[in-house]
C-alpha cells in the first residue's frame, strides 16, 4: 500500500472511530442493496419495530412476500422524484420526501424516519426518535451495473465503483463522502473524482445510478480532506457545482485553522459537530429543502429548475447557536449577525424564523408567541412562505403586512395577526415601529413574547416618509432632506424604547455601523464596559474576506491601482517619449 493510500486509510479509520463514538452504527457493503440504493435490513427493522400495528395491516393486504412488497412500494415512491409533477407533489417524493412524509400503502401509513419532537412531553414520539438507525458504511460498492469481474479485480477498476463512506438513516442513503489525504492529493482530487467517475447515469448503459441520482438517492455529497470540506447536492458530471463547507479562519479568511492539537484534524467539525446523528437528523428535518423556480429558455419555453438546499457551515452554525441561546437564556436579548453578501442570508433568516417560531420551553410552552420579520424584500417573503410550507405542510403560518394595504386594513390585519399569535408575521421597516406601539399599548399583547428578525437590506429613505418615520421613532422633528438607511431606522427604533424582557432582537447585516455594534452590546468580556481593548462585536460573523476568498463576491480592490503607481507609470512613459 502506498504512503498516500496509508494516510487516507488512517484518515478514514479515525473518522469512522469518532463517528461510532458519536452514535453511528458501522455497516458493511455486502448488506447494501445496490439495485435499490437501500440498506434493506435497516428499512424493515425500523418500520417493523416502531410501527408494529401498521406493519400488521400491511401484511394482511400483502400476506405473501410482505417484506419484498414493502421494498417495492418504497422504491416506487423514491423513483417518483424524477417525475416533474406539481410543485408540492414533487416534494413528497425522493429521499427527502419519504423521510419527511413517510409512505402510504392502502390503509397502512408508515414513517420512515422520526425527527426529534419539539418538546419532550410526547413519550411515544421521543422513544421512536431514539430508535432511528444511523449507519455508516465504508468502501461501499454502489453501482448495480458493476460486473462481478470488475468488483473482484484490483486497482483502479475496483475503486471505480467504491465510495469511501455512505451514511444511511433507517436504510435510506442521505450522504456520501469521498476522502483524500493531503499528502499528494488535495480536496480538489475528491471533487474531480465526483465529477469524472461519480456520475448520476452509468456511462455504458445510460441508466440512472440510484444512489447518485438527484433527489432519488443521497441528498448531499462531501469532498473531504484533513484541511478542507466541499459539498454538492446535485451530481451532474463536469457541470457539478461544489460549495465550500469550511468554518473560516480566526482572521476571517477562507478554509479552516489547523488545530494546535496534532491528534485532531482541521475538518473534524464535520463528523464531530455537523454529522452527529442528532445534528444530521435536525438538518434533514429543519434545514434541507427543495427549491423550485419557474424559468424560461432563450426560445421562450418555460421549465422548472430544481435545486436542493443544504446549509453551508456558517448558516447551520448561526441558526443552531441562535436557537440554543434562546433555549438557554430565554427572551429579552439582542443578537447582531454580521454576514457578508454571498452568505445566503435569506435562507439563514428563513431557517431562524421557522425554528424560533416552533421553539418550546421545558414545560411545553412556546418560547415566542410570534416571530416578526422586518424586511422590504419581496423575494424574502416568497422564500419564507415556500420554505416554511415544506417544514410545516400547513397554510397560515406566515402572514405579511405590507404598504399596499390602506392604513385602516393594515392596522386591522396587524392587530389580528398579533392577537391570534400568528407564528410568523412579515412587516416592512416602515410598519415595524407601529408593531411595537401596538404591543406596548395592549395589556394582553404586552405579556406575550416576541422574536424580531431584521433583514438590513441597505436601502435608504428620504423625504416626507423618512421624516414621518423618524418622528414616530424618536418623538422629535426631523428635517425633510435627511437621509438614513434601514439600519439607522432599526437602531432608532430599538434605542427609542426601553429594553423589553419579552422581546428578542435578531439583526442580520453585512456591514454594521459602529453605532449598531454598540447598540447590540456584545463585548468579548461582558463584565467590563466597552473600550478600545473590549470593543463591541457581532454575535456571529461570516466576513467579507471569507466571501471573497470563497468566490461569492468580487474583490473590488483586486485590480485597483493607486494614484502613486499611476503617477510613476506616467512619468516613465513620458521619459521614454
Amino acid at each position: 500500500m502506498s504512503l498516500d493510500a496509508t494516510r487516507e486509510n488512517n484518515f478514514q479509520n479515525d473518522m469512522i472511530q469518532h463517528m461510532q463514538a458519536n452514535g453511528w452504527v458501522l455497516g458493511t457493503a455486502k448488506h447494501y442493496d445496490r439495485e435499490n440504493a437501500l440498506y434493506r435490513a435497516d428499512v424493515l427493522n425500523f418500520v417493523q419495530t416502531t410501527q408494529p400495528e401498521e406493519w400488521n395491516k400491511f401484511c394482511q393486504n400483502y400476506p405473501v412476500d410482505s417484506e419484498q412488497k414493502f421494498i417495492d412500494a418504497l422504491v416506487v415512491q423514491l423513483k417518483k422524484a424524477d417525475i416533474n409533477a406539481t410543485d408540492q407533489a414533487s416534494r413528497s417524493y425522493g429521499t427527502l420526501g419519504v423521510l419527511r412524509h413517510g409512505l402510504k400503502i392502502r390503509n397502512a401509513r408508515f414513517k420512515l424516519c422520526q425527527f426529534k419532537p419539539e418538546h419532550n412531553l410526547n413519550a411515544e414520539t421521543l422513544a421512536r426518535y431514539k430508535q432511528n438507525i444511523c449507519r455508516v458504511v465504508p468502501e461501499l460498492v454502489y453501482s448495480p451495473y458493476a460486473t462481478k469481474a470488475e468488483l473482484e479485480s484490483s486497482g483502479a477498476q475496483a475503486k471505480k465503483w467504491r465510495i469511501d463512506l455512505v451514511l444511511f438513516i433507517n436504510g435510506l442513503p442521505v450522504s456520501t463522502l469521498e476522502l483524500k489525504s493531503e499528502f499528494k492529493q488535495t480536496v480538489q482530487n475528491a471533487i474531480t473524482q465526483y465529477k469524472k467517475t461519480r456520475l448520476p447515469k452509468d456511462p455504458d448503459t445510460n441508466k440512472p445510478e440510484p444512489l447518485l441520482s438527484f433527489k432519488r438517492g443521497a441528498l448531499v455529497h462531501f469532498a473531504v480532506s484533513q484541511y478542507e470540506v466541499y459539498m454538492t447536492t446535485h451530481l451532474a458530471g463536469d457541470s457539478t457545482f461544489f460549495l465550500p463547507f469550511n468554518k473560516g479562519t480566526h482572521d476571517g479568511g477562507a478554509g479552516n485553522d489547523v488545530p494546535e492539537d496534532q491528534s485532531r484534524y482541521a475538518t473534524d467539525y464535520l463528523w464531530n459537530e455537523v454529522l452527529t446523528p442528532d445534528n444530521l437528523l435536525n438538518i434533514l428535518g429543519r434545514f434541507v429543502h427543495l427549491n423550485i423556480e419557474d424559468k424560461e429558455d432563450a426560445e421562450g419555453r418555460k421549465y422548472k429548475r430544481e435545486s436542493l438546499i443544504f446549509p453551508r457551515y456558517h448558516q447551520w452554525n448561526v441558526v443552531t447557536k441562535l436557537v440554543q441561546d434562546a433555549k438557554d437564556n430565554g427572551t429579552g436579548h439582542k443578537y447582531l449577525i454580521q454576514h457578508s453578501a454571498g452568505s445566503g442570508k435569506s435562507n439563514s433568516i428563513a431557517w431562524t424564523a421557522h425554528q424560533l417560531s416552533t421553539l418550546y420551553d421545558e414545560r411545553g410552552n412556546k418560547q415566542f408567541d410570534s416571530v416578526i420579520v422586518v424586511t422590504d424584500r419581496t423575494i424574502l417573503d416568497a422564500q419564507l412562505q415556500d420554505t416554511i410550507y415544506q417544514f410545516e405542510h400547513a397554510d397560515g403560518v406566515v402572514g405579511r403586512i405590507n404598504n399596499k394595504e390602506g392604513d385602516g386594513s393594515k392596522s386591522e390585519k396587524l392587530a389580528s395577526s398579533l392577537e391570534k399569535s400568528q407564528p410568523i408575521i412579515i412587516v416592512t421597516i416602515q410598519t415595524f415601529p407601529f408593531v411595537l406601539k401596538a404591543i406596548e399599548n395592549s395589556t394582553a399583547l404586552k405579556q406575550r413574547r416576541y422574536a424580531v428578525i431584521a433583514d438590513e437590506a441597505h436601502s435608504s429613505q428620504s423625504g416626507s416618509t423618512a421624516r414621518q418615520l423618524k418622528e414616530v421613532l424618536m418623538k422629535k422633528e426631523v428635517e425633510d432632506d435627511q437621509v438614513f438607511s434601514s439600519e439607522d431606522q432599526l437602531n432608532d427604533t430599538v434605542a427609542a424604547r426601553r429594553a423589553n424582557p419579552n422581546v428578542s432582537y435578531y439583526a442580520f447585516t453585512a456591514t454594521p455601523k459602529a453605532k449598531t455594534l454598540e447598540l447590540f452590546e456584545r463585548c468579548p468580556n461582558p463584565l467590563l464596559p466597552p473600550s478600545a481593548e473590549n470593543k463591541p462585536e457581532a454575535y456571529h460573523v461570516y466576513s467579507m474576506r471569507q466571501a471573497i476568498e470563497e468566490g461569492f463576491i468580487l474583490d473590488v480592490l483586486k485590480n485597483y491601482t493607486n494614484y502613486k503607481v499611476v503617477y510613476k507609470l506616467t512619468q516613465k512613459l513620458a521619459s521614454k517619449d
